[in-house]
């Protein structure tokens, strides 16, 4: 039997956290079926995301393989899974000591920015005027700008990302990537040529077309 993937996600204009195992699991190559869930229609979304998963909240995902189910949630433990699942991905690096420094770039995105996550919050398809960050805002885009230069500066010329490959961590900073181009966010040349080449993944082009029609349905 072969393996089975079904990626469950939330409406694709607003949601962060659906975005990132969506680009992983793009660049693992493998199939899956998709189910999109709406959001912020409660209680129906809820109703529907606890339909696939008890933790109630997207993005899940379903794997069949040799007649075994199982259910992951959360974004950086189905990132995780991938890599686990497809190393011709490379999804991390291989070399130790970076793979431990991208590893610590996609927790802290995972765990922190909160004030960046409330004041620029994900509008992947539409662009709108950068609002008057607060003082906790505007020092988290600089702790970002300052990650992403400092991983570029040392890793890109291998492949153009964080790492040199597309990793977890690229995929976990996607959400902020589009929130950059949806505020227009003021960033160095390096930067700006990194968020070029992230927009231009297929997955992210995927992604964005797929936004643009939920705005044009009335739908986000």
């Amino acid at each position: 039997m072969s393996i089975r993937y079904t990626l469950v996600v939330g409406t694709k204009d607003w949601s962060s956290w659906s975005l990132r195992p969506y680009v992983a699991l793009r660049a693992t190559g493998a199939a899956f079926e998709e189910i999109l869930v709406p959001l912020r229609q409660e209680p129906l979304t809820g109703e529907e995301i606890r339909k696939h998963s008890k933790a109630g909240r997207v993005p899940i995902l379903r794997i069949e393989d040799n007649g075994k189910t199982t259910i992951v949630w959360d974004s950086l433990a189905i990132c995780e899974t991938l890599a686990e699942r497809h190393p011709d991905a490379k999804l991390w690096p291989t070399d130790p000591f970076v793979r431990a420094e991208a590893r610590s770039y996609a927790a802290e995105m995972h765990s922190g920015f909160p004030d960046l996550r409330d004041q620029l919050s994900m509008d992947f398809a539409r662009r709108k005027p950068l609002p008057l960050l607060r003082d906790e805002t505007r020092a988290q885009v600089a702790r970002v700008i300052d990650a992403w230069s400092s991983a570029l500066s040392r890793f890109s010329k291998n492949g153009g990302f964080l790492f040199g490959p597309l990793s977890v961590a690229d995929c976990m900073y996607a959400p902020v990537v589009s929130r950059f181009v949806t505020y227009s966010v003021a960033v160095p040349e390096s930067v700006d040529a990194y968020i070029r080449r992230m927009m231009a993944l297929p997955a992210m082009r995927d992604w964005g077309f797929a936004a643009q029609k939920e705005i044009d349905a009335g739908l986000a």
